[in-house]
């Protein structure tokens, strides 16, 4: 039996969270995580009782997350001066996200690897659910998730050594 919408989005919404900071950066993923869940309640009464609740909301998210960097490609409007730095959370949008190091890193590796590493290692999708949102075989989602974790130990532990010498 599936359970309340409101549980779902208990239970979860940290992981979505992480997912779309870790694909779109912080700025845009208070965003993509609104969007993620008003779709997901839009579909809510239509989903199978068995579903994976975790591993469709990763994808709604997924979904999201592309429609957020179509939308930036579409037109960015330059300006004078930048806003005040944002505020991140770990657990909720607008709360204090610490690390900022590690999320810069991850923000630039590529976007199949960075979506990979989301996905598996932040969102605890096996490799074969990976796969079915990203494209391609299990075999490639695991190659790039682990190409993207070796990525990520080269220059985000470079700078954690160089910073405490």
């Amino acid at each position: 039996m599936k359970h309340p919408f409101d549980q779902a989005v208990a239970e979860h919404s940290a992981v979505v969270l992480r997912v779309c900071r870790a694909v779109l950066g912080p700025v845009e993923a208070d965003d993509a995580w609104s969007e993620t869940f008003l779709s997901a309640l839009r579909a809510w009464p239509d989903l199978p009782d068995d579903a994976n609740v975790r591993a469709w909301l990763v994808t709604v998210a997924h979904r999201k997350a592309i429609d957020v960097r179509r939308a930036q490609a579409r037109g960015a409007v330059p300006v004078e001066s930048l806003p005040d730095r944002p505020s991140w959370g770990d657990e909720q949008p607008g709360a204090a996200l610490p690390d900022t190091e590690l999320w810069a890193a991850l923000a630039a590796l590529p976007s199949k690897q960075r979506q990979c590493v989301a996905y598996h290692h932040v969102a605890g999708l096996p490799h074969a659910e990976v796969a079915a949102i990203v494209g391609g075989t299990a075999a490639a989602s695991r190659r790039s998730a682990a190409d993207g974790i070796a990525t990520l130990r080269r220059t985000y532990l470079t700078k954690e050594v160089s910073t405490h010498v």
